[in-house]
C-alpha cells in the first residue's frame, strides 16, 4: 500500500507541473501572439511592393520560431505544423526577396487565425479545428523545387571547439589536466527537483574551467546540453551527479578533424535555417538572440559564437525584468489594499473621535501619523493599480482583423483607424470589454458603412471609415468607435420600437433622443436589418454592450446623424476595486457616489426650480438639467429640522458630458477612498445602486449607480415631452 501511495503521489505531483507548465505555454502564446498581430498589420503595407521591411520579417519569424518551439514542447502538433509552415514562407520572404503577394499575406493571416483558433481550443479543452486547408494553401506559396530537407535535424555528437577553447584545450594538457565531455538531458521531473542547466553549469564550474558550452538534439529529437571541462578532479567526485541526468566520457581531440558541417554550433544553425519541420522540440536558433522564457529549466541558451574568445560565454541570457502574475493573486493584492483602505478609515474616524477629548500637543502626533498613512495608501493603491493596468491596443489591434475579415465577406471598402492605443486600463475590464467592441465595430461595417455605389452616390469617400480611439478623463476611460457611415435612422428605429410595442405608442415617431434611440438599439432582438447575414441582424450584440457596461460600472453615449455617421461612446472606470467617492446624506441614510461620476456640486435656491409635468427642473450652464431627489427615490424621511425657505438645495451634477442628472442631497460629508463591494444577489439589488461600502465607523452605505439614475431621468424627460405634444 505505501508504495501505491507513492506512485500516485508521484503522478499527480507531474501532471500538477504540467498544468502549470501549460498555463505558462498559453500565457507565452498570447504574448506572442499579439506581437504577431502587431507586425502583420506593419506587413499588410509592403503588399507587392518591390522588398519588405526586414525587421518585420525577422520579428515575424522570431514570433512564429517561439511559437512553434513552444507547441513541440507542450505536444500541441496541430499548432507546431502552423507556425513551421508560416515560418517557412517568411524565411523564403527573407532569403530570397519575392515581394509579398495577397495571397502570400492573405495565408499568413489565415495562419495566425487558425493558429490562435487551435491554441485557444487546446486551452479549452474543445475540438481542435482543421488545419490542412491552411497548411496546403501555406504549402503552395513555397517554390516546389525547394523541398524539405531532413539534413542536420539530429546533431552528433561530435564537437568542434572555436580556436581560443582550443587553445584553452592545449593549455589545459600542457598543465597536466584532464578534459571531459559532460552531456545534461533536462526533463520535467529533474526540473521540479530544481536541477536544470543553470545549475549543473554551476556544478561543472565548480569542478574547473567550462571551455565549451552548447545545447544539441539527440537521438530521441530531445534537446541536451553539451560542456567540455578541463579539471583536475578524480571522476570518483562528479560520479553521484549521473543520478541528475548527466553522463560523461574523456574528451577526444581527434574528433576536431571531422566533417565541420557535422559540428554542433553549426548544425543547429543549419537546423533551424532549413525545415526540422518533424523535430517534437524545435532546435533553438542561434541568430535568434531573445529565446522563449517559457521556463527556465526548458530553455534553450544561444550557442557560443564561433569567433574568438577570452572567456566563456554565459550559458543563459541575462535575467528579464518582466515577471508574469495571474490575475487571481492581483485580486488578492488588491483586497488586501481594501482591507487596508478601510482599517485606515477606522482610524481617522477615532481621531476625530478624540479632538474634544486629547490635548493638541498629543493629538498632533497622531494627526500627521494619520496624514502619512493616507499618502502612503493612496501611493500603494495607485502602485497595485499600475500593475493590473494593461495598454488596451491589446484588443484595438484585433479590431483590425475584425474589420479585414468582413471587409472581405461584404461589397463594402472599410478604414479603420485606431488612436490612443496606449492608453491602459483595468486587465480584468479589458477582457470584459472585447466582446462589446467585437460587436460595436460589427455593428458600424454592417449597419453604418454604405455600399461603394451608395457613398459615391451621396458624394462621400468610396472607403468608408470607422474611428477606434481611446483616452484617459480622470479616473474613467473613454471609448470611441465612430463610422461616417448612414448613421440611424431615429423615425425608422422608433417606428420598429412601436410596432413591436417596445414604446409607448403615444405621441409621434419625432420625440425622441440619443438615449431613447439606445435603450430601444440595446433591447434584445431588436436590429434594424430584416434578414440576418454573417455579420448582423439576430438582435444580440448590442443587448451585450449595454449589460456589459452596466456591470462594469460604465456608461454608454449614442449620438447620430442621418447621412453623416454614428459614435457610440463608451465611459469606463479604470478600475473596480478601490475608488474615490462623495459621501452624501439624505436624511437618516448616506450615500456614496464616485467621483469618476461627480461633475460639480453646485447650490441653488428653490427659487428657480421649475416644475414641469410631476418634474423638476433647472437651468444649468445654457442647458436643462433634470433633478432625482434621493429622498424620493428612495422613500427615505427627511430630515426633521425645519428648513429655512431661503435654505439653497445641495445638488450633486452626475453623469457624462451628454447626460446629466442633479442628484438632491441634503448634506455633502466629504471625499473618502471606499473599497467597492458588488450586490450580486439578486434579490437585494436594487435599480439605481451600483454597490455596497463600509466606512471608517463601521457603517455599511450604498454606492449610487449614476448611469441608471441618468437612464430614469432621460426617461421621464422623454415621456414629459411626449406627452406635452
Amino acid at each position: 500500500m505505501q508504495g501505491v501511495t507513492i506512485v500516485v503521489s508521484k503522478t499527480s505531483e507531474d501532471n500538477s507541473f504540467f498544468t502549470e507548465f501549460l498555463e505558462d505555454y498559453f500565457a507565452e502564446c498570447e504574448e506572442h501572439l499579439a506581437a504577431i498581430r502587431q507586425n502583420l498589420l506593419a506587413l499588410e503595407s509592403f503588399l507587392n511592393q518591390p522588398t519588405v521591411e526586414p525587421e518585420v520579417l525577422q520579428a515575424l519569424f522570431r514570433s512564429f520560431h517561439t511559437l512553434k518551439g513552444l507547441s513541440g514542447m507542450v505536444g500541441i502538433k496541430e499548432a507546431e505544423a502552423l507556425a513551421h509552415q508560416m515560418e517557412s514562407y517568411l524565411r523564403l520572404l527573407r532569403e530570397e526577396h519575392p515581394p509579398l503577394s495577397a495571397s502570400g499575406f492573405d495565408a499568413l493571416m489565415e495562419g495566425t487565425k487558425t493558429l490562435e483558433q487551435v491554441i485557444n481550443c487546446q486551452h479549452q479543452n474543445a475540438p481542435l479545428p482543421n488545419i490542412e486547408p491552411v497548411v496546403g494553401q501555406l504549402k503552395a506559396l513555397l517554390p516546389p523545387e525547394i523541398p524539405p530537407s531532413q539534413k542536420g535535424i539530429i546533431t552528433p555528437i561530435h564537437l568542434e571547439l572555436p580556436s581560443a577553447a582550443q587553445d584553452h584545450l592545449k593549455g589545459a594538457k600542457e598543465k597536466g589536466q584532464q578534459v571531459w565531455h559532460f552531456v545534461f538531458s533536462p526533463n520535467s521531473q529533474r526540473a521540479q527537483a530544481g536541477i536544470n542547466v543553470n545549475v549543473i553549469r554551476s556544478r561543472l564550474e565548480q569542478l574547473g574551467q567550462v571551455i565549451h558550452a552548447a545545447p544539441r538534439l539527440n537521438s530521441d529529437h530531445q534537446i541536451v546540453f553539451d560542456f567540455v571541462v578541463t579539471t583536475t578532479a578524480a571522476e570518483s567526485v562528479f560520479a553521484p551527479w549521473s543520478q541528475d541526468g548527466v553522463t560523461w566520457n574523456p574528451y577526444e581531440t581527434d574528433r576536431e578533424s571531422l566533417n565541420p558541417l557535422e559540428t554542433a554550433v553549426t548544425t543547429v544553425k543549419d537546423s533551424a535555417e532549413t525545415e526540422p519541420a518533424k523535430a517534437a522540440t524545435p532546435v533553438p536558433e542561434v541568430e535568434d538572440t531573445s529565446p522563449a522564457p517559457l521556463l527556465s529549466t526548458v530553455d534553450s541558451p544561444p550557442a557560443l559564437p564561433l569567433e574568438p574568445m577570452t572567456q566563456p560565454a554565459p550559458l543563459i541570457s541575462q535575467p528579464s525584468t518582466v515577471v508574469r502574475v495571474e490575475l487571481p493573486k492581483l485580486d488578492a493584492l488588491m483586497r488586501m489594499v481594501g482591507d487596508l483602505v478601510i482599517s485606515r478609515a477606522r482610524l481617522d474616524d477615532y481621531i476625530h473621535q478624540l479632538t474634544n477629548s486629547l490635548p493638541s500637543a498629543q493629538l498632533r502626533p497622531l494627526q500627521e501619523l494619520n496624514l502619512t498613512l493616507e499618502r502612503q495608501m493612496r501611493d500603494l493603491r495607485e502602485g497595485v493599480m499600475r500593475v493590473r493596468l494593461v495598454p488596451i491596443g491589446e484588443i484595438f489591434a484585433r479590431m483590425q482583423f475584425v474589420v479585414r475579415d468582413l471587409v472581405r465577406e461584404i461589397d463594402k471598402e472599410v478604414v479603420l483607424k485606431i488612436s490612443g492605443q496606449e492608453t491602459e486600463i483595468d486587465k480584468f475590464v479589458v477582457e470584459r470589454m472585447m466582446d462589446p467592441l467585437l460587436h460595436l465595430v460589427r455593428n458600424a461595417v454592417s449597419h453604418g458603412i454604405e455600399g461603394r455605389e451608395q457613398r459615391v452616390a451621396a458624394q462621400k469617400d468610396p472607403v468608408g471609415q470607422i474611428h477606434l480611439r481611446a483616452r484617459t478623463s480622470g479616473e474613467m476611460v473613454v471609448i470611441e468607435i465612430e463610422d461616417d457611415g448612414q448613421g440611424v435612422d431615429g423615425k425608422k428605429v422608433m417606428g420598429q420600437a412601436k410596432a413591436r410595442q417596445l414604446v409607448s405608442t403615444g405621441g409621434g415617431e419625432d420625440h425622441y433622443d440619443g438615449m431613447t434611440l439606445l435603450d430601444i438599439l440595446c433591447t434584445p432582438g431588436f436590429s434594424t436589418k430584416e434578414q440576418v447575414d454573417l455579420t448582423s441582424g439576430r438582435g444580440v450584440g448590442m443587448a451585450i454592450v449595454k449589460n456589459t457596461v452596466r456591470e462594469l460600472g460604465g456608461l454608454l453615449d449614442l449620438t447620430t446623424e442621418v447621412g453623416q455617421g454614428t459614435c457610440f461612446r463608451i465611459q469606463l472606470p479604470l478600475t473596480l476595486a478601490i475608488a474615490d467617492a462623495l459621501i452624501t446624506n439624505v436624511g437618516s441614510e448616506t450615500f456614496a457616489i464616485p467621483q469618476s461620476s461627480v461633475r460639480e456640486v453646485i447650490e441653488v435656491p428653490p427659487s428657480q426650480i421649475i416644475h414641469f409635468e410631476n418634474n423638476e427642473i433647472i437651468s444649468y450652464r445654457g442647458q436643462v438639467l433634470p433633478l432625482v431627489h434621493l429622498s424620493q427615490l428612495f422613500h427615505i424621511a427627511k430630515s426633521l429640522d425645519p428648513i429655512h425657505p431661503d435654505t439653497r438645495l445641495k445638488i450633486v451634477v452626475a453623469g457624462s458630458s451628454l447626460n446629466t442628472v442633479g442628484l438632491v442631497v441634503e448634506r455633502i460629508i466629504g471625499l473618502r477612498e471606499i473599497v467597492v463591494q458588488a450586490l450580486t444577489d439578486p434579490l437585494v439589488r436594487v435599480l439605481g445602486v451600483a454597490g455596497a461600502t463600509e466606512l471608517g465607523d463601521g457603517r455599511v452605505v450604498l454606492i449610487l449607480d449614476v448611469s441608471a439614475l441618468v437612464r430614469m431621468a432621460a426617461a421621464r424627460k422623454s415621456i414629459s415631452q411626449g406627452n406635452r405634444e
